[in-house]
């Protein structure tokens, strides 16, 4: 195990500690549980041993307009 400090405002510290206290566990235990607890649940866990990070994409239908129409779609005014 590493050892790091991390810094919690009061108010969240105290409530940690109370958990702790009613639940008879060690403050560290609590706070690895819920970053492992995190950690599982992060939608993108699967790809943060991957070197190579890829940006995501929709499928969003076809294109109404062509290319050389786009402009002339964008800036039309519908009166």
């Amino acid at each position: 195990m590493k050892k790091i400090q991390i810094l919690f405002p009061d108010p969240l510290m105290r409530r940690l500690r109370e958990i702790a206290a009613l639940e008879d566990r060690p403050l560290s235990e609590l706070i690895r549980r819920a970053v492992e607890r995190f950690t599982e649940q992060t939608p993108y866990r699967e790809n943060l041993n991957s070197a190579q990070r890829s940006l995501p994409t929709f499928k969003c239908g076809t294109m109404l307009a062509s290319s050389s129409e786009m402009k002339e779609v964008i800036y039309s005014r519908d009166e």
